[in-house]
């Protein structure tokens, strides 16, 4: 429904008012319109921005088991693959970890997670859902009342005013669903790994049949094919230096560096499409649902990369939160908006948890030169690198969070 407020301003509404469309807020957005519920999700980026955003790409067997619940997973199936290998690499020698054939044999699936929002973007169109691309949300308002709203800016410098029942705030860690709630009403818990990584994104077949975790006195890096042609690297970056301060030259002299390749082989070469650094940090909010403004994906958390877990909390809370606002909504059923938080953090706080570890492992303290226990901490990470080379038990846990969510 729509009608005009004023002059300049528009006033809409939604039973669902589903903020941004990452893979949390595009399945949650098909689940409910599956459902019969009265959605629309509200995207401030254009829908080719959209579809070309480049992120991870390893789903978890949990992940993938939604997507089929829902007859999303076609794409998945046809063009993505199945890995269950890792290698570690230091200068003491490398040793492979075949974790599928671990714990429980499960395996990733690698299929980049532009490819995959493509799908469901496809997907909920075809469907007729209906969504709003480079419209910013700018504020949630009466949050704690029965009808909350939603202010945007329109592509043309207008605004638009939504009324709805729920809101679901999948728009990010800086979206406007954070930024509008209350003072007091969620507790912000956040963590600095004091890590920084610079991203890359090569033109380049991967090197490996394997993840890469190359640890080096220099600093961590990394190796992660995404398609045949496409592969990403990461490397141990300075806080502070821009993604541009090297050539690319330099780039890869530092890849064969920390990756060992003079005594493992030469990396596969190729143009550097993409930079971008990062620094490794987490938070959490605590609870996830204030009134009727509910949190998934990167709203509700953010992890550091280093096991590869946001995408698949995304996927899996979207499920969760589907799931209640149907019951509310078409039974008046609240229980399952009263438990949503607590059931999401459970497997949130487990992430944060495994993805510190992976940190740790990977990753000499933050300033080791001004740390007088930096040989005591290297000794430790040798420690449980021995330890997960040789230890079933250790290897069993390792594939069984790795994995998991």
């Amino acid at each position: 429904m729509t009608e005009r407020h004023n002059t300049h301003t528009l006033c809409e509404s939604a039973d669902v008012v589903v903020l941004g469309a990452g893979p949390a807020g595009l399945v949650l957005g098909i689940l409910l319109h599956a459902a019969g519920i009265d959605c629309v999700i509200l995207e401030r980026a254009s829908r080719t921005q959209v579809r070309t955003r480049a992120r991870a790409g390893f789903l978890a067997p949990n992940t993938v088991e939604i997507l089929d619940r829902h007859g999303l997973a076609d794409g998945l199936h046809r063009h993505g693959r199945r890995h269950g290998t890792c290698e570690f690499r230091t200068q003491d020698g490398r040793f492979r970890l075949d974790y599928g054939a671990l714990g429980q044999g499960a395996q990733h699936h690698v299929y980049p997670q532009q490819n995959l929002v493509t799908d469901l973007l496809t997907h909920y169109l075809d469907l007729g859902g209906r969504i709003r691309f480079r419209t910013e949300a700018l504020a949630v308002r009466d949050a704690d009342g029965n009808r909350p709203s939603v202010t945007t800016r329109e592509p043309d410098g207008g605004t638009t005013r939504w009324t709805a029942r729920y809101v679901a705030g999948c728009d990010g860690r800086y979206g406007a669903a954070r930024r509008s709630l209350p003072p007091g009403a969620v507790r912000h818990h956040r963590y600095d790994h004091g890590v920084t990584w610079l991203g890359l994104l090569a033109e380049a077949p991967p090197s490996l049949d394997a993840v890469g975790y190359a640890i080096h006195d220099r600093g961590f890096a990394g190796h992660m094919a995404r398609t045949s042609e496409v592969t990403r690297y990461y490397l141990q970056w300075q806080r502070g230096t821009p993604a541009d301060a090297w050539p690319e030259q330099r780039i890869w002299d530092e890849l064969d560096l920390r990756m060992g390749a003079a005594d493992h082989g030469p990396l596969r070469r190729g143009t550097l499409l993409e930079r971008g650094v990062f620094d490794l940090t987490c938070d959490v909010v605590e609870p996830l649902r204030h009134g009727s403004l509910l949190l998934a994906g990167d709203a509700a958390s953010l992890l550091a990369p280093a096991a590869a877990k946001g995408a698949n909390l995304a996927v899996l809370e979207a499920e969760m939160l589907a799931e209640a606002l149907t019951d509310a909504l078409t039974r008046g059923d609240t229980a399952g908006l009263d438990s949503y938080s607590d059931r999401c953090l459970a497997h949130i706080w487990r992430a944060q948890e495994f993805t510190g570890w992976m940190t740790r492992l990977l990753h000499a303290p933050p300033d080791p030169d001004q740390d007088a226990g930096s040989f005591f901490h290297a000794a430790l990470r040798r420690s449980r690198l021995a330890s997960l080379r040789t230890s079933r038990i250790h290897q069993d846990w390792f594939a069984e969070n790795y994995v998991g969510v």
